[in-house]
């Protein structure tokens, strides 16, 4: 099992979600304890991070595997994510 830490600027932008939104975001982070690779994650190239996708939302992340620890540090609509 991972650890799953939210750094200051993904829980920013959780604050701003809707709940239906926020509430399928929270799903995805909460298995993101369980597989830290699910099928569908991308790595990131620009980045030494992951995303994996929900709607239109995209959650990107990186992982200390040594910790066992999972830093999610965005959580953006996939127009604003990347730019």
């Amino acid at each position: 099992m991972y650890e799953l830490l939210v750094l200051p600027a993904a829980q920013k932008d959780l604050d701003k979600l809707e709940a239906p939104v926020f509430a399928r975001i929270l799903k995805k982070i909460r298995a993101l304890s369980k597989d830290a690779r699910p099928p569908g994650c991308l790595k990131l190239t620009d980045d030494d991070g992951y995303r994996i996708r929900t709607g239109d939302y995209r959650i990107l992340y990186r992982i200390d595997d040594a910790l066992k620890r999972i830093y999610i540090y965005r959580i953006k609509h996939r127009k604003d994510v990347y730019s």
